[in-house]
C-alpha cells in the first residue's frame, strides 16, 4: 500500500465520459493476422461504429491512401463528426498498449489533460520492430496540444485497471516481469504508479490466462466496473490450465480492502470455451470487454457461454446498450476490444 498524497493527476475510470477513443488500424502486413487480415477487417468496422454511435473514433493512420479505404468503410456508419483521422502510422494495431494513458492534472492554472508517454516494448521485445508503436504517445501529444511526461518505465494500459478512485490492479507476471524493467523493485514500480495515475493503492494479482503472449494482463482476467466492483474471469473446468490460476487470483481479490477499509465486491464471469488455432491456445475471455459512453462492447465466441456472459454485465452496466461482437477472427490477434481501444477522457 503506498500513499498518493503527493501525485498531482488523477486516471479517470474508463466508465468516466469520454471525448473520444484511439484505435490504431491494422494493416494487410502486420503480424496481428496471419493470412486473416481481410477476415479481422468487419470486426474493426464493427467495433469503430458502436463507439462512434456516442463519441469521436479517433484512427491513427499511416497515409491518406489508408484514410481513404477506412472512411469508405465507416462514413455511412458513424456521425460525420464522431470520425476523426490522425497520421500516426503504426506497427500492429493494440493501441490500449501502445498508446497514451491520459490523465487528469489536479494543479489549479494547469491543462486539464495530460498525456503520459510510459515506453513500449512489444511486450518484452517479443515482436520487431516497435518503434512506430512506442512514439504514438508522444505524437498524440503533440497532435491534441497536450503537454506530455516520460514517467521512465515499460508500461501498457492492459496491464492496469483502475477505479478512479485510488485503486488499480494489475499482475505480478507483468509487471514484474524481467523483460519489462529489469531495473526497478516492485515498490519503486507502485511509486510510479501511485505518483502518475494517482492511485492510494496497488493490487497484484498472480497469473494472466493461457495463451496470452502478454505475461498475463489484467484486462483479459479481472475488472473494475465501479468503484467497489470487480467482474473477474473463473474457469469451471477443473482440467483446464485456468482453473487454478484464475481461482487463486479470486481468492485474492476476496482478501483485498478499498482504501475505505471495505472487502471488493467479487463478481464471477465465465470464461468461454477453449480456443485454438495452428495448434496454438487462443486467449479468448469476456473481461476484455470495452466500456464506451453509451454502450459496453462485449467480445463473443458463439459459445453458450457467451449469453451468460452478457447478462451479467448488463446487470452491471444497466445504463449503458450491451453490444456482443463475434470475436473468433479477432481473438487470433491475441488480443481484443479492450486491448484495440484507448479511452481520452473529457477535458474539463
Amino acid at each position: 500500500m503506498t500513499s498518493s498524497s503527493h501525485s498531482r493527476f488523477r486516471m479517470p475510470a474508463e466508465w468516466e465520459e469520454h471525448e473520444a477513443t484511439w484505435i490504431s488500424w491494422p494493416h494487410p502486413e502486420c503480424i496481428s493476422f496471419p493470412g486473416r487480415y481481410r477476415e479481422v477487417i468487419p470486426t474493426f468496422v464493427a467495433m469503430a461504429e458502436a463507439i462512434g454511435d456516442s463519441e469521436i473514433v479517433r484512427i491513427n493512420v499511416r497515409d491518406l491512401d489508408e484514410e481513404k479505404m477506412i472512411r469508405s468503410l465507416l462514413e455511412r456508419r458513424l456521425p460525420k463528426e464522431h470520425l476523426e483521422f490522425y497520421s500516426i502510422p503504426t506497427q500492429e494495431p493494440w493501441c490500449r498498449d501502445h498508446g497514451p494513458i491520459f490523465v487528469k492534472s489536479l494543479l489549479e492554472q494547469a491543462p486539464s489533460l495530460v498525456v503520459l508517454d510510459w515506453q513500449y516494448n512489444a511486450w518484452g521485445e517479443k515482436y520487431l520492430p516497435y518503434h512506430l508503436d512506442n512514439a504514438v504517445p508522444s505524437t498524440i501529444a503533440l497532435s491534441l496540444n497536450l503537454p506530455c511526461l516520460q514517467p521512465g518505465m515499460v508500461l501498457e494500459g492492459g496491464s492496469i485497471d483502475v477505479n478512479g478512485d485510488g485503486s488499480l490492479l494489475t499482475t505480478k507476471s507483468c509487471l514484474l516481469h524481467r523483460n519489462r524493467n529489469p531495473h526497478l523493485t516492485q515498490e519503486q514500480i507502485e511509486e510510479k504508479l501511485c505518483f502518475y495515475l494517482g492511485v492510494s493503492h496497488v493490487f497484484w494479482l498472480d497469473e494472466g490466462i493461457e495463451g496470452d503472449d502478454t505475461d498475463g494482463h489484467i484486462d483479459d482476467i479481472t475488472r473494475f466496473v465501479d468503484k467497489e466492483t470487480v467482474v473477474t474471469a473463473l474457469e469451471s473446468d477443473h482440467h483446464d490450465p485456468n482453473y487454478f490460476p484464475l481461482h487463486k487470483n479470486a481468492d485474492l481479490l476476496k482478501s483485498f480492502l478499498l482504501p475505505s477499509g471495505k472487502p471488493f465486491t467479487v463478481i464471477e464471469l465465465p470464461m468461454p470455451p477453449r480456443l485454438e488455432r495452428d495448434a496454438q491456445r487462443l486467449p479468448a475471455s469476456y473481461a476484455n470487454f470495452y466500456i464506451a459512453n453509451r454502450a459496453l462492447l462485449v467480445p463473443v465466441f458463439q459459445a453458450p457461454s457467451d449469453a451468460l456472459a452478457c447478462d451479467i454485465l448488463s446487470t452491471l452496466f444497466p445504463t449503458r446498450e450491451i453490444i456482443p461482437i463475434d470475436s473468433r477472427e479477432l481473438i487470433w490477434g491475441l488480443g481484443s476490444f479492450h486491448c484495440l481501444t484507448q479511452q481520452q477522457p473529457i477535458r474539463y
